[in-house]
This record gives C-alpha cells, structure tokens and sequence, in this order.
C-alpha cells in the first residue's frame, strides 16, 4: 500500500511524500501552474500529461479569469494556451522536453 501526502510550504513549493511499506521518499516539486482554457486540446494534453506523472498543479482557465490572462501575457508575451508555469520559469505550449527536464521527469 502506498500512501501519498502533499504539503505546500510558504515559497509554495510542494513536498511530496510517498510511503510504503518497504521505504519512505521524499521528493521537492517546484510550484507547477497551467494557464489554460477548456477548449484548448494542448490544454488538455499537458494536463493530462502532469497528472499521468503525478504531478500536482493549479490550473487556471483565462477564459473565465481576465486578471490571470493578464498576468499570463505580461509573464510571456503570448496569448496562446496552453502556457506551463513552472517555478518561475514559463513554457509556451506542450514542450514535454522542457516540462520533463525542469521537473526532472526522465524520458
């Protein structure tokens, strides 16, 4: 049996902790954010492509929130969805080289 709690710090990065019955890990996530709507079919693949790797992460849809859409655009200069904000560090679209490597997911 495993068992997975999560708990945020107040640099919001998240800790992961993973228990089992042979052995306990700790693993450091940086804070992941996805600016996205939901009729963006790359919104949905990196989505799904986070929690495929259980990676906790907020979503947030900019068609519904104008002030986050904002603050997407003057983080990015895009307008484009699906943007991945990792720790402070911006992806545009689905890059899962960039996703993995910042998040240190192997291949």
């Amino acid at each position: 049996m495993i068992t997975i709690m999560y708990i945020f710090n107040q640099k919001k990065e998240v800790y992961v902790f993973m228990e089992s019955t042979q052995k306990t890990a700790i693993k450091k996530q940086p804070r992941v954010v996805v600016f996205s709507t939901s009729s963006c079919p790359w919104c949905t693949r990196v989505k799904d492509y986070l929690r495929k790797n259980s990676i906790t992460f907020k979503d947030v849809d900019v068609s519904r929130d104008r002030k986050a859409a904002e603050d997407m655009v003057r983080m990015t200069g895009q307008t484009g969805v699906p943007v991945v904000l990792i720790g402070s560090r911006a992806i545009v679209g689905f890059d899962k080289a960039k996703i993995d490597k910042l998040l240190g997911l192997s291949s």
